[in-house]
């Protein structure tokens, strides 16, 4: 026979055992409950933010003329919106368009290089002030770019290179080796064996740079081109201050600005959302196509600083 002590036991344990598969269920129960709350949250968040992004997008192709209707979705639907925008003498959106993809396509290749070179240098080579000018380049780098417009201006005007769409080139390639941080935390991540064999066998710092590190690198180059792709894509304010009244070298955001204004805007209105739509379509598929890379480049520029 049991001794009594023994039953406690065998008691204690089945009650140890039953209890377990329960306290299993109430914890897997709240997890899917606070999964069911995160998702119920960013669904709300997604159709907030979506909202807007769908109304310039339907209302670019409405027929009624005007800023506002009482309807959020039109009474009449047309695609004449896009065929004036593109075909209109008086804001000559096809010419800004491609004002816009010349200056942000040749930026985009200038800014790219400048900012994985520099990237490289800080993550591959050791040199007095490495550490200093880096501290300082965080630094500056928390002060609003637009803080140097008027400088930027009146340097550019001494120069004899303002309305000119070289100027805006200039200025959004000038400084684009101070966002050198992402980059270099991804090249941190590529191991040192590989330039050590490759100057073994002879390669220079150059070599190493362009048959090494570039060709492991493809994520990083693809998220440091796209965000120097919509830096000057997206800009209005350097833009705008730059150009001046070149009506002819102005770039999409000043041209739909001025679609807006009081004058205009009646008229104008539908027009202005389909070069909204025009303007928006070249980013999201270059993202959508870019997506996995992007996600990985700033992933793994994260990695180290």
């Amino acid at each position: 026979m049991k001794t009594a002590n023994a039953v406690s036991a065998d008691e204690t344990e089945k009650t140890a055992k039953a209890a377990k598969p329960a306290k299993t269920s109430s914890i897997r129960k709240r997890r899917i409950a606070g999964t069911v709350v995160i998702y119920i949250i960013l669904t709300i968040i997604s159709i907030i933010w979506l909202i807007p992004v769908v109304w310039v997008v339907l209302t670019s192709f409405r027929a009624e003329p005007g800023a506002f209707t009482s309807n959020f979705i039109p009474e009449h639907w047309t695609l004449d919106n896009y065929k004036s925008l593109w075909a209109n003498a008086v804001f000559p959106f096809k010419a800004w368009f491609f004002n816009t993809l010349w200056v942000s396509c040749i930026s985009c290749v200038i800014s790219t290089f400048l900012t994985l070179s520099v990237a490289y240098v800080l993550s591959r080579l050791r040199f007095a002030f490495r550490k200093p000018y880096m501290n300082f380049a965080l630094i500056l780098g928390m002060f609003p770019g637009f803080m140097s417009m008027i400088a930027v201006y009146f340097i550019l005007k001494a120069v004899g290179l303002t309305q000119n769409l070289w100027a805006l080139i200039i200025q959004y390639s000038a400084g684009s080796g101070l966002g050198f941080y992402i980059s270099k935390g991804f090249f941190d991540t590529i191991p040192r064996s590989l330039d050590e064999a490759a100057r073994i066998d002879g390669a220079t710092n150059g070599q190493v740079f362009l048959h090494i590190i570039m060709p492991n690198s493809g994520p990083i180059v693809v998220y440091t081109a796209l965000m120097a792709f919509m830096a000057p894509w997206n800009d209005y304010i350097f833009a705008n201050v730059i150009m001046g009244d070149n009506y002819n070298k102005w770039t999409v955001a000043i041209g739909l600005y001025q679609m807006i204004q009081k004058n205009n805007v009646y008229k104008y209105f539908t027009q202005f959302n389909a070069g909204c739509v025009c303007v928006g379509v070249p980013i999201m598929v270059l993202f959508f196509c870019l997506q996995k890379f992007y996600v990985a480049g700033v992933t793994g520029g994260a990695v180290k600083g």
